[in-house]
């Protein structure tokens, strides 16, 4: 089965479950001009920090085309928004995103094929980027955002106890076992967040959805995913973990400045957070690769919501084209991707350009870093080249999410094991995605 065909006919097993009541395929949604001689003004959603002096930018550039930014409180709330909004048939045209939701709005009809109005721009990306604005394919927005990830840690506490910066899992955890007996911890699961299992289990080469022939096939039971299980079943079983919930946003923060918890791994967006919340450490931290599997080459996952954010473009928009090239010159245009990558003005994240490294200066902090700023910058551009372009996100992404989320918490708090909610994902998802009339394997 090609392409449209598969995406077709996962539009057509979600319609059958009444989600899609007004996604339609109409090019006369929201995103037209007040007036007919007037420019053609397209809604944008976004979340970002730095995103309105971006879209400022875009406006005082451009006489013919002018975006009208909304700010959404957060990722998940976008979600919800943007499912009524397009249900009422009044989606915008511009929706800021993250990776693993783009296959999702497409198996729902509520996204525009844009790629033949940006596809002749993929020299000026990274792959791995890139790549996150498709689904089989097609392109159906511009990534703003590139993926790289490593490990940030506290050279002070490490320098204490004697450590060095674990260069494979099996380090990590002999690590954290170290800094156990004296209090600390090495790494924070919030059990509120599985992207652990999730950015784990990719780094391992697992792939919970793939698409096999005319069906999709489910595996969370691969031996990449049981690999990734295996690690983070010893850093609970062995209570290396702080646990931590984020919706405490100030007091993770606290205890990383403080030091009760000693590394994290992260992209440079995270930073940011880092930066505007600590007052005692600043300087004591450096940057190292993601541990490895033992004997496997450097590998560090991408297109998740560590990072991986793209500019989406809705069906219903009205001005397809000329959103398609807003959203292009807010990925490419110097001015807005400096806005952005910068961890005061914007957010923090590496642009998704083919040129990243050009820009690690203004991704990471030196005020975070201290004298381990300069050797920082080598670590980050070495993760932009190892980023895993192999990933695949299901139909349901956000639904399988959110039942994956009720299973970590237990996972977290010791009542179950990592193996037992893998299991129950692979028949949960599967029989999910059999009521949704996709057809499916596994």
């Amino acid at each position: 089965m090609n392409s449209t065909r598969l995406v077709r006919a996962a539009i057509a097993g979600l319609a059958l479950t009444g989600l899609l009541s007004a996604c339609g395929g109409s090019d006369s949604g929201s995103g037209g001009s007040d007036s007919a001689s007037g420019p053609v003004t397209l809604p944008f959603w976004g979340w970002a920090n730095g995103q309105d002096a971006v879209v400022k930018a875009f406006n005082a550039s451009h006489k013919d085309v002018q975006l009208k930014y909304t700010k959404v409180t957060d990722q998940l709330t976008m979600q919800k928004q943007l499912t009524n909004a397009v249900k009422a048939g009044n989606a915008p045209c511009l929706v800021q995103n993250t990776a693993e939701y783009v296959t999702s709005w497409v198996a729902q009809g509520a996204l525009a094929d844009i790629t033949k109005y940006v596809g002749s721009a993929k020299d000026k990306f990274n792959s791995g980027s890139w790549s996150a604005a498709q689904v089989q394919g097609r392109l159906y927005g511009v990534p703003t955002s590139s993926a790289p990830n490593f490990t940030i840690y506290r050279t002070d506490v490490f320098q204490k106890y004697g450590l060095k910066a674990p260069t494979t899992w099996d380090e990590f955890i002999a690590a954290g076992k170290t800094l156990k007996k004296h209090g600390v911890r090495i790494t924070n699961f919030a059990g509120e967040d599985p992207s652990t299992l999730e950015v784990l289990a990719m780094q391992a080469g697992a792939h919970w959805y793939a698409i096999d022939g005319n069906s999709w096939k489910v595996d969370f039971q691969d031996a990449g995913t049981l690999k990734a299980a295996g690690v983070i079943q010893q850093i609970i079983d062995n209570d290396l973990d702080s646990t931590l919930s984020f919706a405490d946003y100030a007091a993770v923060q606290r205890n990383y400045d403080n030091g009760g918890t000693a590394t994290r791994q992260i992209s440079t967006w995270q930073m940011a957070g880092m930066v505007q919340n600590f007052t005692k450490s600043f300087g004591k931290w450096a940057l190292a690769p993601w541990p490895t599997f033992s004997g496997e080459a450097a590998k560090t996952p991408a297109g998740t919501n560590l990072t991986g954010s793209v500019t989406l473009v809705t069906k219903q928009c009205a001005h397809q084209q000329q959103a398609a090239e807003a959203a292009l010159w807010m990925s490419t245009d110097s001015g807005a991707v400096k806005t952005m990558a910068s961890p005061t003005t914007g957010n923090g994240v590496m642009p998704a350009l083919a040129d990243s490294g050009a820009y690690v200066d203004e991704a990471i902090s030196q005020k975070l870093l201290g004298s381990n700023y300069d050797p920082a910058k080598k670590v980050v551009t070495d993760s932009l080249n190892t980023v895993t372009t192999d990933w695949t996100f299901g139909p349901d992404w956000t639904a399988m999410f959110t039942e994956l989320q009720s299973g970590w918490a237990k996972v977290v708090s010791k009542q179950q094991k990592v193996t037992d909610l893998l299991a129950h994902m692979q028949q949960w998802t599967v029989a999910d995605l059999k009521s949704r009339g996709i057809s499916v394997e596994g």
